[in-house]
């Protein structure tokens, strides 16, 4: 999960690559029961991957499972996180940074794992190579990162995994052939909630701007298959 509050600088989570627990998220995960920017634009990619096919999606860090109220009723949600409020058959609780990513042996056509790696400390490889575990043949990974080049970034205390978007996307490729990398929208003062009219530009600009991208893009979304 995201959050728009914070300072300038790496703050003591970063510094200690301190990574939270229950407690935390069971009371942070209350501000994602809205869609916010991210989501919606995540959702969008998710429903034209699937078009209309029956297929199963993994939100890893689902929080309250907002995500599934946005897809498709061919697509089968499953949602894991360390706290998970409402139990469902297709909810699993889970402290992701103990345990593997995984949910009772399944694979899955998506994987989606949006506000996620900012929290993962020095995990940041395992976490990647377990999604590549649970991925199905032809399977397609959907991952979001804040632009921390952004000229007026912002970095929330939690965060345990701070880097350059380029460091992230490395690491990815690592992994998986990135397909798309999309920013979730552009904005000066580094806020994905823009006026209307922005919001509606960002929600279907998929095109990733050179220099304009580095300096004013929100957070990325990449797109990513198997590697060949």
């Amino acid at each position: 999960m995201d959050s728009q509050r914070g300072s300038d600088d790496d703050g003591p989570a970063s510094a200690r690559g301190l990574l939270y627990k229950k407690d935390f998220w069971r009371m942070e995960n209350l501000r994602y029961s809205a869609p916010h920017p991210r989501m919606v634009k995540v959702a969008r990619i998710a429903n034209s991957l699937a078009r209309k096919r029956d297929c199963a999606l993994l939100d890893v860090g689902c929080g309250p499972a907002t995500l599934a109220a946005l897809l498709l009723p061919t697509i089968q949600y499953y949602g894991i996180d360390i706290a998970i409020k409402n139990p469902f058959p297709n909810l699993l609780e889970a402290d992701l940074m103990e345990s593997p990513i995984g949910f009772e042996g399944k694979y899955f056509d998506i994987v989606v794992a949006q506000g996620f790696f900012e929290y993962v400390g020095k995990l940041q490889s395992q976490k990647l190579a377990e999604i590549v575990d649970i991925l199905g043949d032809g399977g397609t990974f959907i991952a979001s990162y804040v632009n921390f080049d952004h000229r007026r970034r912002h970095i929330y205390q939690p965060y345990s995994n701070v880097q350059p978007f380029d460091q992230f996307l490395a690491s990815v490729e690592e992994h998986f052939a990135v397909r798309q990398v999309l920013p979730t929208s552009y904005n000066w003062w580094h806020r994905d909630t823009n006026p209307r009219i922005f919001r509606a530009f960002g929600m279907h600009t998929d095109r990733n701007i050179p220099v304009v991208g580095r300096s004013l893009a929100v957070q990325y979304i990449l797109v990513c298959g198997a590697r060949g």
